[in-house]
């Protein structure tokens, strides 16, 4: 073989070399990422006391969450699905969540608080998540879906940041906002 071949030979090797490299660091990427979204979903879950977040599993493919496992009730269905869904980095949520006891869901006043109760949660989780918002300083009452935001907050664009964070979640029809712009 001579020279030119062999030289021939070297680069093809390396280049075969170098993209094989290449797909192997982006899997690896795309896998550390999932992971991440991962934990970040099982922690989510784990901090609401709503959920009994030990029979939800979930599991992550290049950014879709897939929840599976059980809940109470059709509430606690879509609750999951809203707090993983307000992730950064979360692509799509797959609910196969199974509900197990919705005798309740006749009852619509029940409902009704069970769902209020739910758009708090999120609201609550969403500002904890958000570093522009003070969670601790925004109180969150819910009635009916109609939201109201009382505390203190150090701008008017976190106030109307907490407002659009509110508004743009499910089930709230309304937006009160009684937030109060204290300047430090």
């Amino acid at each position: 073989m001579n020279t030119l071949a062999k030289t021939m030979t070297a680069i093809s090797l390396s280049g075969a070399l170098l993209g094989a490299n290449h797909a192997l660091a982006n899997d690896w990427k795309d896998q550390s990422h999932d992971a991440w979204l991962d934990g970040k979903a099982e922690t989510v879950l784990l901090m609401n006391t709503n959920l009994n977040s030990f029979d939800i599993n979930t599991d992550v493919n290049q950014g879709t969450v897939i929840l599976s496992g059980k809940v109470a009730n059709e509430v606690d269905k879509e609750l999951a699905e809203e707090l993983v869904e307000g992730i950064d980095g979360v692509q799509m949520v797959e609910n196969e969540l199974s509900v197990i006891n919705d005798k309740n869901s006749t009852d619509s006043s029940l409902v009704s608080s069970m769902t209020d109760a739910k758009v708090t949660t999120v609201l609550k989780s969403r500002y904890m998540f958000e570093s522009e918002v003070s969670a601790v300083d925004i109180n969150i009452d819910t009635k009916e879906g109609v939201v109201t935001l009382n505390g203190q907050v150090a701008s008017a664009a976190e106030s109307d940041l907490a407002e659009a964070i509110a508004r743009k979640t499910d089930d709230v029809k309304r937006v009160v906002n009684n937030l109060e712009v204290v300047q430090s």
